[in-house]
């Protein structure tokens, strides 16, 4: 059984034609059930119906044409329930309808299944047979457990249109992911391959068989000199029978073997990616139908030539590409690294196909100002090859090839944004009061840069979070004392009478020094942030002692502990900065000032401990992001379970308020420095639960500071206090931005003004 699944789904997986894909699936279930008939309906929610797409058994007219509500007919009946449905005799069934254009009435038993994926009902599939009977369990579960298997490669289908009717009618391409960075975006596609992979080769024709063939050998070329060396470096530290398989490759490489066969699709006018992708393809489905363990694994070394085929192909493509006008760039993970390195070259927007609303590469793009959507699924890359696109980071979706008609709606809301950011430039200046007089300081999140001038301040009166590790991560070694002096000194010196909250090395989880290397199955509950500091404090005092000598002449530092979670901790960290206190004290003529020591609360386990910590140090700043993550045990990064990770979600607001609470009881200084402070409706209600201080990018203070200044602070703790008996994330998020509404303020959580 399991080598006809692995075979079925792998067929339809590499597909490229979607209909026929069905068709062929219809047809290879039908033969591995020995049933009379099996049926592929896809869901269109747009329409509310499945569509009958492909079958091995009904009639041909029908597809594409019979379409069955999903309070209709038993299809309808497996969609509604999400089970299985197995009827012995269909036709005396309450929920059967009768269809007369499929020529189905010589059926009588009936089995289908939903394919759902990420609770969503994406389609059934179903068998049928003319014998009445009912269908065993060895069949139903067979059935089950393609759907299940089927269910990533049919959202993927999904997610490329071909459901929408409307869509094809207004011919463009709607695409739906998870909104991360607000902002419009009207440009053109750059496409970054990070890894050379088949299965994100969209194949294509270019009738240019020539140069195609040209590269196609240049590429063969480099891959056979790769082989080579690999081979050669490996000589002596492994048996001589084990280095065959580099000769086995070099030998499929040649015109005889696969390389003739690529070379016959380039002649057809496939170009040299499409072709490569084609022939491996077929192959890796031949060697995985085959029941052999051993032969079966050959699919593999197929599969690991072509795509070191194809990472030559790629680098030979990029060589040539421009980045376009208006660069919206798209990978498959979009990383910090890779949001730094195109910043500069016209950066518009981001797409990523994983990834989630709070990955480090969002922050940046939030910092930066530029639109982001994350996790839009698994599309091949090149489909976004040379197109054109509008990206609404408010709402997730993408606009492929959209008509005259959506640019111009979108170039009007663009300019919209643009007014409303000069509207908001008018506070710059002016205190973050509300207009009933309630005051709060609002701080920057840095660490990109070391020297701030007015402009990139944009009305911060301080730093709130310094991220110390941005500067570790761009180098290849630890920094050395006097390096850090330097970097530290400069930003104090960027504030020198405003406080500069330094949070101490914080690596670990999804933020790694590459001359520091971290493996562990679960990172972000393992090694990271002041654990390692502590298990390395050779590390850590020399950070400490190079942050005081940079304040020496300012007195402005205040030190943040991340990733606390329990006492403990904080009394080692003490005793480590005490120490260097004195080391640094006794090396200099005059007296240092003590900074202020704080700690983040991002691990919960320290939220039933607040009124002892509040006693060991001198204020708290809340990590909303990690906190969420570790509330709701949710990887932020995990594009699976993204949609749970939701700061509005109401364990975490009534965490986030108990800790407001319990600081003020304590008389202790309290401050956010997550992604929720930089949100219009998460800063109303921390502004209403009582945070002292909320720190965030320097793009989205001017836009905070104005939406606190058009509210009254009784009115945003009327929100709070409803927003507190909510049940659900969604409830939250509709409530909060129907408030924004009513408050003129709408602009700030959608597109246009």
């Amino acid at each position: 059984m399991l080598t006809t699944l692995r075979s079925i789904v792998l067929k339809f997986n590499q597909e490229v034609e979607l209909d026929k894909a069905l068709q062929t699936l219809a047809s290879q279930v039908k033969q591995a059930m020995t049933t009379d008939c099996c049926s592929v309906y896809l869901a269109d929610y747009e329409q509310q119906h499945f569509l009958l797409m492909a079958s091995d058994g009904l009639a041909k007219a029908s597809f594409g044409r019979v379409a069955i509500g999903f309070s209709e007919g038993l299809v309808g009946l497996v969609g509604q329930r999400e089970e299985p449905i197995n009827i012995a005799d269909a036709h005396n069934h309450p929920r059967f309808k009768h269809a007369p254009e499929v020529q189905e009435e010589e059926f009588e038993a009936f089995l289908g299944t939903p394919i759902i994926h990420q609770r969503k009902v994406l389609g059934i599939i179903s068998v049928q047979q003319k014998q009445a009977r009912q269908f065993d369990e060895t069949e139903e579960a067979f059935l089950v457990t393609l759907a299940a298997q089927l269910a990533i490669a049919f959202a993927s289908t999904e997610t490329k249109g071909v459901l929408s009717r409307s869509q094809r009618q207004n011919n463009h391409q709607q695409i739906k992911g998870i909104p991360a960075s607000p902002g419009l975006a009207i440009g053109n596609f750059y496409v970054s391959y990070p890894k050379a992979q088949l299965t994100s080769v969209s194949v294509a024709k270019v009738n240019e068989p020539d140069s195609q063939n040209r590269i196609f050998q240049q590429a063969v070329l480099k891959t056979k000199r790769d082989l080579t060396q690999m081979s050669e470096r490996m000589q002596g530290t492994i048996p001589e029978d084990a280095l065959d398989i580099f000769e086995m490759y070099r030998h499929m490489l040649d015109t005889a073997s696969l390389g003739n066969e690529i070379v016959e699709k380039i002649n057809q006018g496939w170009n040299a990616e499409s072709a490569l992708k084609l022939v491996i393809d077929q192959y890796v489905i031949q060697f995985e139908s085959v029941d052999d363990v051993y032969i079966r694994e050959r699919a593999t070394d197929i599969k690991d030539l072509g795509n070191r085929v194809l990472f030559h192909l790629q680098q030979q493509n990029t060589l040539k590409t421009d980045v376009p006008g208006n660069m919206i760039l798209v990978a498959e993970d979009v990383t910090a690294s890779l949001l730094a390195e195109y910043q500069h070259k016209g950066l518009t927007a981001i797409v990523s196909l994983s990834g989630s609303n709070n990955s480090h590469a969002v922050i940046l793009a939030r910092a930066l100002g530029i639109p982001a959507i994350m996790g839009v699924g698994s599309m091949p890359l090149s489909s976004f090859r040379h197109k054109t696109a509008i990206i609404d980071g408010y709402s997730g979706e993408i606009f492929l090839s959209p008509d005259e008609a959506l640019l111009n709606e979108y170039h009007h809301l663009s300019r919209e944004e643009d007014e409303l950011q000069e509207i908001v430039k008018e506070v710059i200046d002016l205190p973050a009061i509300t207009k009933d007089g309630k005051s709060i300081e609002l701080l920057l999140n840095a660490g990109l840069n070391a020297e701030f001038d007015n402009s990139m301040k944009n009305g911060a009166i301080g730093i709130g979070l310094y991220r110390t590790e941005i500067p570790f991560m761009e180098r290849s070694y630890f920094p050395s004392e006097q390096k850090q002096i330097s970097w530290y000194s400069k930003v104090l010196k960027s504030f020198p009478r405003q406080p500069v909250v330094m949070r101490t090395l914080d690596v670990g989880g999804d933020k790694a020094l590459p001359y520091f290397p971290i493996t562990e199955d679960n990172p972000f509950l393992g090694w990271r942030g002041i654990r390692i500091t502590l298990d390395h404090p050779e590390i850590f005092l020399v950070q400490v002692r190079a942050m005081l000598k940079a304040n020496k002449d300012l007195g402005n530092l205040e030190i943040m502990l991340p990733m606390i979670s329990g006492i403990p901790e904080v009394e080692d960290a003490l005793r480590l900065i005490e120490q260097a206190y004195f080391e640094v004290s006794s090396e200099v003529d005059e007296p240092i000032s003590k900074p202020k020591v704080g700690i983040m609360l991002e691990v919960p386990s320290v939220i039933f401990q607040l009124s002892e910590l509040a006693k060991k140090v001198d204020f708290f700043s809340v990590g909303s992001n990690d906190l969420t993550q570790y509330l709701l045990a949710v990887d932020r990064n995990n594009s699976r379970v993204a949609s749970l990770y939701d700061s509005y979600h109401p364990a975490v607001l009534r965490a986030l308020n108990l800790i407001a609470e319990t600081a003020q009881a304590d008389l202790i200084e309290l401050s956010l420095c997550g992604e929720l402070a930089s949100e219009p409706g998460g800063a109303l209600l921390l502004l209403a639960m009582g945070y002292d201080k909320l720190s965030m990018n320097a793009q989205n203070i001017p836009k905070i500071k104005w939406v606190l200044r058009h509210i009254d602070y009784k009115q945003a703790k009327l929100i709070l206090s409803h927003c507190l008996m909510l049940k659900t994330a969604k409830q939250v998020h509709n409530y909060l931005n129907e408030q924004l509404e009513l408050l003129g303020l709408g602009g700030f959580v959608r597109a246009g003004k």
